[in-house]
């Protein structure tokens, strides 16, 4: 283990450091760090929250503070690709707030902005670009970016970035990026044919593992319900009830769906908002903001909110729907016990949904505790699912509170809330 001093690093990044208030490093940062920063591709693996922005961010700027020439215009020195508006900004905003005091320039493109103040601002000097991969490629299309001055790509939620929604837009970026170079990738979880895959952007990678892939965040308790499909949202109003100070992050699995569920809690007295792909990248911000703030309570999402939310403060997150893609639900429970803090997650299930919850349990390799609704129905011979649940729909250990398991018909175990901790690194 080191303190940040010990590396060696750019005196404006130290400085940086202390104002933040990052002294140790977390077990990412701590391996990834050092290696980085003597050029290594890296495959970094790691839970939600726990500090991989820094992990590969800092070594990109300690890089790039020791180049001694400006970057030309439209011609960024490093890349870092991720698969949502959020999760770009949050990044941005990280790397701003580490490099303030040095000549770095950070540059942020994403669809629903004017296109034209991107271009404007890329014709600047850029020494940092943080994009999704379709602006991108529009940019690159007018030829108002060129890529070939980049020597350092990261790629953000790496295994979003090389499933079948991006990687043809990868395939596309690649070829116009500066040789050699040093490619990080990072993120929560990694498939293994996505894993197979990354192979073809990584030069002899250190792969790096703090936690077995598919792990949650160990202060996350996790509890299922099950619930009748018609009568969620009932269910969820008692819930918020119960609490209604805390900030909780709710998850539904459509754009319509999200938007329904939000106008009903707002409708029934709550301060909700809503957030996926039908909403302007204004909309998107306002009510991130307003949910940071704690001016908004219940922010109603879709995935677009997996991967790309970093509120320290979230007591909740609920799965109203279960997720179709089991490593989303990792994602999506991550959004709660970031930095060392407590959390508590809460899945809807309903009779159509078994399958999904046998999966997010087989990947995660546990069972998760029922609170209420009875239990998780065996397999039909041949079925295929995986993880079956006990009888009475118990489990042994796995971070459930003891003896909060109820019968069937006795509703919801009373939610507490999570002792708040001071932020890790």
């Amino acid at each position: 283990m080191f303190d940040f001093e010990m590396l060696g690093l750019a005196p404006a990044l130290n400085t940086s450091l202390k104002r933040i208030g990052f002294t140790e490093p977390t077990p990412i940062q701590n391996q990834a760090i050092p290696l980085a920063l003597e050029g290594h591709d890296i495959l970094g693996l790691a839970q939600t929250g726990t500090g991989k922005t820094l992990a590969f961010g800092l070594p990109l700027a300690d890089h790039l503070i020791a180049q001694s020439t400006p970057p030309e215009p439209k011609a960024p020195r490093a890349l870092i690709l991720a698969p949502t508006r959020e999760l770009v900004n949050q990044i941005a905003d990280s790397l701003r707030a580490l490099t303030e005091g040095t000549r770095l320039r950070v540059v942020t493109v994403v669809g629903g902005q004017s296109i034209g103040r991107q271009i404007a601002q890329l014709a600047k000097r850029t020494d940092i670009l943080v994009a999704t991969p379709g602006r991108l490629i529009d940019l690159m299309d007018r030829r108002s970016v060129d890529l070939g001055s980049v020597k350092h790509l990261v790629l953000d939620e790496a295994d979003q970035m090389l499933d079948l929604g991006f990687i043809h837009a990868l395939r596309k970026i690649a070829p116009k990026l500066g040789t050699p170079r040093q490619t990080m990738l990072f993120s929560a979880t990694m498939p293994k044919q996505m894993e197979e895959l990354s192979r073809t952007y990584l030069d002899n990678p250190r792969r790096i593992q703090v936690t077995p892939p598919g792990k949650a965040a160990d202060k996350v308790t996790q509890t299922v319900q099950f619930v009748p499909k018609a009568q969620k949202p009932a269910a969820l109003r008692e819930l918020l009830s119960k609490d209604r100070e805390a900030l909780t992050l709710v998850f539904a699995r459509t754009k319509h769906g999200a938007e329904k569920l939000m106008k009903g809690l707002v409708a029934d007295g709550f301060n909700a908002a809503s957030i996926h792909g039908n909403k302007s990248q204004g909309q998107r911000d306002r009510a991130i903001k307003g949910f940071r703030d704690g001016e908004i309570k219940v922010l109603v999402a879709t995935d677009v909110a997996a991967r790309g939310i970093d509120i320290p403060g979230v007591a909740y997150v609920v799965n109203f729907d279960l997720p179709e893609v089991p490593e989303n639900y990792v994602h999506r429970i991550g959004r709660t016990a970031r930095a060392g803090r407590e959390g508590e997650a809460i899945a809807f299930c309903s009779s159509d949904e078994t399958d999904m919850l046998r999966r997010i349990q087989k990947l995660m390799k546990i069972e998760i505790p029922v609170i209420g609704g009875g239990s998780l129905p065996a397999e039909s011979e041949g079925s295929g699912g995986a993880g079956r649940g006990r009888p009475g729909g118990q489990r042994r250990g796995g971070g459930g509170r003891p003896g909060s398991a109820k019968p069937a018909g006795q509703g919801q175990a009373k939610r507490r809330r999570p002792r708040r901790r001071s932020a890790a690194a």
